[in-house]
């Protein structure tokens, strides 16, 4: 049983074979996934996936690309969700320097105030970090997040930061670029990361691991990324599957 703790069968990529694709993943040993909806439509469609599916959670937030869109109706309209109980963590939120659709504080602004939000809702958030992994870390410390706690999605940096940010009581979460042979910084995070703060995910359609880079990504290649693990961990694939697992459940605030 394998948890994706981060994936987007919401997006247009899977408009045409969502059953199908939660099939292949259950074939594979994905059992359950956490889907991530960043705006106005991937958030309806994410709570939609939740409530159709028994062992699909929804993760709403508003991504730091849309940062010059939120307001205070975009809010209400997340806070109105947040007590649905498939609602499992807020996010993804952060930072993001590469496309810079909105200027530094713009970003941080909102940042912020979903940290705040997502605390008075006591919920933990999944972290978007591109480009921005000293302003986010910043931010992260200045807000004490250790209560709430959260996930480095898709984490890509090297193995000091990964302890910084442990430090502040996060999960690091990998996806498939864990698997791509020049990424060697996060592979070695992958090695450090204790067992009870490791997390995988896909981040489907996007980062799709070896054997099927370049393709479109899915849930089900969640495998791909604990295999991968468990290779640069010496340890048996079900172990990593296990316990990351059983860390999704524990931090997601799921019933075994």
């Amino acid at each position: 049983m394998i948890f994706d703790s981060h994936t987007h069968l919401n997006a247009e990529q899977f408009n045409d074979d969502i059953p199908e694709t939660i099939t292949r993943a259950n074939e594979l040993g994905v059992t359950e996934m956490a889907v991530v909806g960043f705006d106005y439509p991937t958030i309806e469609k994410s709570l939609a996936l939740s409530q159709a599916y028994k062992d699909i959670y929804s993760i709403i937030g508003w991504h730091p690309t849309e940062a010059g869109s939120y307001d205070k109706e975009a809010e209400a309209f997340i806070q109105s969700h947040l007590e649905n109980p498939k609602v499992v963590t807020y996010g993804e939120i952060g930072l993001d320097y590469y496309w810079m659709e909105d200027p530094k504080d713009v970003q941080e602004k909102v940042f912020r105030r979903q940290i705040a939000i997502a605390k008075e809702h006591k919920l933990p958030i999944s972290i978007h970090m591109r480009d921005a992994v000293e302003d986010t870390y910043r931010i992260l410390k200045d807000e004490d997040v250790r209560d709430i706690g959260g996930i480095m999605h898709s984490f890509g940096s090297d193995d000091e930061w990964a302890r910084k940010f442990l430090d502040l009581g996060m999960h690091l979460s990998f996806s498939g670029v864990v698997t791509f042979k020049k990424a060697l910084e996060v592979q070695e995070s992958a090695k450090i990361v204790p067992m009870d703060k490791l997390l995988v995910e896909t981040d489907a359609p996007y980062l799709a691991p070896v054997p099927y880079r370049g393709k479109r990504n899915e849930p089900g290649y969640t495998r791909y990324v604990v295999e991968k693990i468990a290779e640069l961990r010496e340890l048996p694939f079900e172990e990593v599957a296990k316990q990351t697992t059983i860390n999704a459940h524990q931090l997601f605030g799921i019933q075994s």
